[in-house]
């Protein structure tokens, strides 16, 4: 009846957001989505940046520039300075979420049939984005410590992917599976990247959240360290997971000619970002209101997800494999013998949802594979909630 565009035709909604029907039921505990906890926001802290933000109602209530307020982008300018990774209010977008600049950057960039290489297993969002777009997406197999670069190599050089225009990846606590790419992976990542002209499109919203080990630099940081890599990356960033998703307030930086053409594309899209939102995201930044915060969630999701890896070893045993993360929301497993997907209604039936793995592939999923995120339930949930996945998987 309606003459829809060939990407609308038969539109996959997100695999992710199609649990979410479960979650009013009562009882119900939560591994899916990567919720942060919400008795952890900073609700006063932001209440006095939203009352020194309304303190300026013109800034608040009018439109705004669309590549994002200037005070709001001197404070991501600071705050990346502090990350190591320097760059100039020119190089910076403010986005609604950092969901937004990807879709900006696929339009500027991505046209049908156009080869992007995804670490695997990936993000879902990333995926519908790109068949949306329809890219032709080449998975790049990861380990335990992200993408594995040597076979990468091997499929550029050899031309079995094509010739690639982006790399998209989660360097850092990888959703889902929790990896973080080393330094040495990161570089020569960076180099491959300048030798074969793609853009390394660095998704970064879980830096913060590190519980243990040392902090490794952002890809946009080590690009200072390899010769012309910085006119290769794009970095994505929010305050999505570290203050709240309700600000809706994230980031992208990247080369002048990249985010001069993004901007062009937002003006179409949705004009600016919410100026009030911005303004009380500056005055948050601006009074070292997330420094102060960071410690006490980052301490609260480790003790989270130390239990829920416990809880997993205790009630499941050999049947389960997992690498526990050093930071971010989830944990990747494996459960033996069964197909997570079929074993979800099961789960569903004993009131404990979670992510099957093959949300999360593009193409050959693995059907053994969950992922689970600890950031939403209170300890106690999280001990039930396995107890609940334990009936669930011997019931199949």
């Amino acid at each position: 009846m309606y003459a829809f565009t060939s990407s609308f035709q038969q539109p996959q909604g997100s695999p992710i957001r199609e649990l979410f029907k479960y979650l009013g039921e009562p009882g119900m505990i939560s591994f899916a989505g990567g919720y942060p906890a919400s008795d952890l926001f900073d609700v006063d802290g932001l209440r006095l940046a939203m009352e020194q933000a309304y303190a300026v109602p013109a800034q608040c209530l009018q439109y705004g520039p669309t590549d994002g307020l200037a005070i709001l982008k001197h404070q991501i300018v600071e705050l990346m300075g502090q990350r190591g990774a320097a760059c100039t209010v020119d190089n910076v977008v403010v986005t609604t979420g950092s969901q937004q600049g990807l879709d900006l950057l696929l339009r500027i960039l991505i046209e049908s049939g156009d080869v992007v290489l995804t670490e695997e297993p990936a993000y879902p969002a990333t995926l519908q984005a790109l068949r949306l777009q329809r890219a032709r997406i080449v998975a790049i197999p990861t380990d335990a410590h992200g993408i594995q670069i040597d076979k990468l190599s091997i499929m550029l050089e050899s031309g079995a992917c094509g010739r690639p225009k982006l790399l998209y990846t989660v360097p850092t606590f990888a959703n889902p599976t929790g990896a973080t790419l080393s330094s040495e992976r990161r570089r020569a990542l960076l180099a491959l990247a300048v030798k074969y002209r793609f853009v390394v499109v660095e998704d970064d919203p879980y830096r913060d959240l590190r519980f243990t080990g040392d902090p490794v630099p952002s890809l946009l940081a080590e690009a200072r360290l390899v010769d012309g890599a910085r006119d290769w990356v794009v970095h994505f960033a929010s305050l999505s997971k570290i203050v709240s998703p309700g600000l809706r307030v994230g980031w992208m930086i990247g080369p002048h000619e990249i985010i001069r053409r993004c901007v062009i594309a937002k003006q179409t899209v949705d004009l600016c970002s919410s100026p009030w939102m911005q303004a009380v995201a500056a005055r948050y930044l601006a009074a070292g209101a997330l420094e102060q915060h960071l410690p006490k969630i980052t301490a609260a999701y480790g003790l989270k997800c130390h239990q829920l890896c416990s809880d997993l070893r205790e009630q499941l045993g050999d049947a389960i494999e997992f690498h526990p993360p050093d930071g971010g929301l989830f944990v990747w497993a494996r459960l033996q013998g069964v197909d997570t997907s079929d074993m979800l209604h099961k789960a569903v039936e004993q009131k404990v949802m979670y992510v099957p793995g093959k949300a999360f592939y593009a193409n050959n999923a693995d059907s053994a594979a969950l992922r689970l995120s600890f950031a939403a339930p209170d300890s106690n949930a999280i001990t039930e909630g396995v107890r609940r996945l334990r009936y669930a998987y011997e019931m199949m």
